[in-house]
């Protein structure tokens, strides 16, 4: 088998991403059991991961973290997963991401920032 245009590997992070933001975490997962790499980042620098906490899908994050996905992986404008999804009030996933090891000083703004702005930071201790 020869491998994929870059064209066609434009089309299939796409339709991953897609999934992820959809929560759609069996048909996602068979892309992974098949070879792509859990951290394939879109053209924006986001990740699954990224995408399922910012649009608050718990079980698609939880996962995305039993298969190894970078907990600390940032997009291309230095936010992280759990900056995201502190940002979107996704409770659930803030915790499960600290409990993976997620990095609370990472990325612009950092999650630690955006607690702060949100008045959120009961969440972080």
């Amino acid at each position: 088998m020869e491998p994929l245009s870059e064209e066609q590997t434009g089309r299939l992070v796409a339709i991953v991403m897609d999934l992820a933001r959809q929560g759609r975490a069996q048909e996602l997962l068979e892309f992974f059991d098949h070879g792509l790499p859990v951290d394939v980042q879109d053209q924006e620098g986001n990740t699954a991961l990224m995408l399922a906490a910012y649009h608050g899908h718990t079980e698609t994050v939880r996962a995305l973290v039993g298969r190894g996905a970078d907990v600390d992986r940032r997009n291309g404008r230095d936010q992280s997963p759990v900056a995201g999804a502190l940002f979107k009030g996704e409770d659930a996933i803030v915790a499960m991401l600290i409990e993976a090891g997620a990095d609370l000083e990472a990325g612009t703004p950092s999650a630690r920032a955006t607690a702060e702005m949100f008045g959120r930071t009961a969440l972080l201790e």
